[in-house]
């Protein structure tokens, strides 16, 4: 039984999953239906968790929105969302960002990562 919902789930994995990690600052584009029309709406913010594996992994992303925290998950491997750019990496020591939801402004920061090549 398990195996059959492996390989069901193995079916809907995306072949290019994009690297990024918790902290980082990325772009999401994600499909929009309005009736018969389909668009892409894309929305910015930073990485705050990662969480589950396979089919079911899903990640939060943070973005301050005129004064207001919105966050929104998405599943990784969904056909809705059509990409994420990474925009920065951030430098974090933590897994899960949950406390930049207590934070305004300056201290809503993610340090930057630099670079090394």
């Amino acid at each position: 039984m398990e195996d059959a919902l492996k390989i069901i789930a193995s079916d809907s994995l995306k072949e290019k999953v994009p690297q990024f990690s918790v902290g980082d600052t990325v772009r999401v584009d994600v499909k929009i239906r309005e009736g018969e029309r389909e668009r892409i709406q894309s929305f910015e913010g930073t990485v705050i968790a990662r969480k589950g594996s396979g089919i079911s992994e899903t990640f939060t992303v943070r973005r301050v929105s005129y004064g207001v925290g919105v966050e929104r998950v998405f599943p990784l491997h969904s056909p809705n969302v059509a990409s994420v750019k990474v925009i920065r990496r951030g430098k974090v020591r933590r897994s899960k960002l949950y406390y930049l939801r207590e934070r305004l402004g300056k201290s809503a920061r993610v340090k930057e990562q630099i670079a090394s090549k």
